[in-house]
């Protein structure tokens, strides 16, 4: 992969699922905060013997981004032995945070790093509620309370 491009791409939420199940080196890297993961759920792999890297791109309640992100995640990568050229989804609630953290990790990473575009809650509809237009909860994918 060039290590000019800003990162692999946005991909829907079913794309990153059939991807995540077909590829068993596939991680699921979910920068939501600790807060968003204890009260919104957190999405689940279908093989029981992998689970969603859980690494926060911003801090609650201040929301400033962490700017060791990219060193916490490395290491947690290292710990689980994944492959460096693996590829990497990234999800957040709407796509937001989790494309700059796919931009952010693309140079540091040898596989392909995509950002999850409407990510796990989606984006609003016109009665600006979550998870109705959108994402995966909408998508019916597997999520559990943290």
């Amino acid at each position: 992969m060039s290590k000019t491009a800003s990162y692999a791409g946005d991909i829907d939420v079913l794309t990153a699922w059939k991807a995540l199940s077909q590829d068993p080196e596939a991680v699921l890297v979910d920068v939501r905060t600790h807060a968003e993961w204890s009260y919104v759920g957190i999405p689940v792999l279908d093989q029981p013997d992998r689970d969603v890297l859980l690494v926060e791109w911003l801090s609650y309640p201040d929301m400033s981004v962490h700017g060791d992100f990219a060193e916490r995640l490395l290491a947690e990568l290292e710990n689980r032995k994944v492959a460096k050229d693996s590829p990497i989804y990234f999800l957040c609630r709407s796509g937001a945070r989790s494309q700059h953290a796919a931009i952010e990790m693309t140079p540091k990473w040898d596989g392909p790093c995509y950002n999850v575009a409407s990510g796990f809650e989606g984006d609003l509809d016109d009665t600006l509620h979550r998870s109705s237009c959108n994402g995966w909860k909408h998508a019916g994918l597997p999520w559990r309370q943290f």
